[in-house]
C-alpha cells in the first residue's frame, strides 16, 4: 500500500488531495502548522482509520520538515510520494508597502519550505531507493506578472526553476521530480486570504471563467500521479488550450464559484 506526504493539506487543494488518495486506498500523511486546523481535518477524513497520520509541521522549519519525513516512516515504513503544498499568498499591496515579517513569510513558506521539503524527501528516497517529489507551481510559475502579486509570483517562479533544475540533477537516481500545475481554485487561500487580486470585482469574473473547486482538480492531479510518471513531468490541470476554450464559451457557461464554496 503506497504512502504519501502532502504538506499543507489541513484545507484546500492539499486536503482535497489527501482525501483522494485515501479514495484510492493509499497511506496518507497530513501535515500544516495551525493545530486546530489540523485536528478539524484529521477528524474529516477519520473514516479512512490507521491509513491515515496527522503531524504538525511548519515547512519554514526545516527540523519540522525532518520530523515530518520521520513520522510518516515510522508509522508506514516509508514514503512513496512526497508532495510540497504548502504555501501562502501575499497582501494585496504593492511590494514597497508589504510590512517585512510578509516577505519572509511569503517567501519562507512557498520558496524556502519547497526547498526543505525536496531535501528531506530526496535524501530519504535515496537510502530507501526509491520515490517520488512534486511541488506545486502557482501564478507567476509561467511568467505572468500581476500587480499586488509580484511576491508571490516571484516564489512561484523560481520554485518552477528549482524543480526543474532538481528533476536535472536527480536524472541518474531512483527518484524522480515533477511540477503539479492545478490552475485557480476558489478556496479559502483566495475568499479569506488577505490578498486576493487589486481588483476584486474583475478577480471574480476571471475565477468564475478559469476556476474550479479544489475537489475537481485534486482529482485530476491525483489520476495522473497514480497512474505513474516521468522524471522531469508537468501535470498541468488548465492549459492554455483548456483556457483558451473556456474565455471562448464564458458567455454560456453562466458559473458562479464565490457563491458555491
Amino acid at each position: 500500500m503506497p504512502s504519501v506526504v502532502v504538506t499543507g493539506s489541513s484545507r484546500g487543494l492539499g486536503f482535497a488531495m489527501a482525501q483522494e488518495f485515501l479514495a484510492r486506498g493509499y497511506q496518507v500523511t497530513i501535515s500544516g502548522r495551525n493545530a486546530d486546523t489540523l485536528a478539524a481535518a484529521q477528524t474529516k477524513l477519520a473514516t479512512s482509520g490507521d491509513r491515515l497520520h496527522a503531524v504538525l509541521c511548519d515547512v519554514r522549519e526545516r527540523a519540522q520538515v525532518e520530523q515530518l519525513w520521520h513520522a510518516a516512516t515510522a508509522r508506514f515504513g516509508s514514503v512513496d510520494i512526497w508532495i510540497n503544498n504548502a504555501g501562502i499568498n501575499q497582501p494585496d499591496l504593492n511590494l514597497w508597502n508589504i510590512p517585512p515579517a510578509a516577505v519572509h513569510a511569503v517567501v519562507e513558506t512557498n520558496l524556502l519550505g519547497t526547498i526543505y521539503g525536496s531535501q528531506v524527501a530526496v535524501q530519504g528516497m535515496l537510502h530507501q531507493r526509491t520515490g517520488r517529489v512534486f511541488n506545486m507551481e502557482g501564478f507567476g510559475s509561467n511568467d505572468m506578472q500581476q500587480a499586488g502579486l509580484n511576491l508571490y509570483g516571484t516564489t512561484k517562479r523560481a520554485l518552477t526553476h528549482f524543480t526543474s533544475a532538481l528533476a536535472k540533477e536527480t536524472a541518474d537516481t531512483p527518484v524522480k521530480v515533477g511540477l503539479l500545475s492545478p490552475g485557480m481554485m476558489v478556496t479559502d487561500f483566495i475568499t479569506k486570504a488577505e490578498s486576493v487580486i487589486n481588483d476584486p470585482e474583475r478577480s471574480r469574473k476571471v475565477f468564475n471563467i478559469l476556476g474550479d473547486k479544489p475537489e475537481t482538480v485534486a482529482a485530476f492531479l491525483v489520476a495522473k500521479i497514480h497512474a505513474g510518471t516521468h522524471n522531469g513531468e508537468k501535470i498541468a490541470w488548465l492549459t492554455k488550450r483548456k483556457a483558451a476554450l473556456r474565455f471562448m464559451t464564458a458567455a454560456f457557461r453562466k458559473r458562479d464559484l464565490f457563491s458555491e464554496h
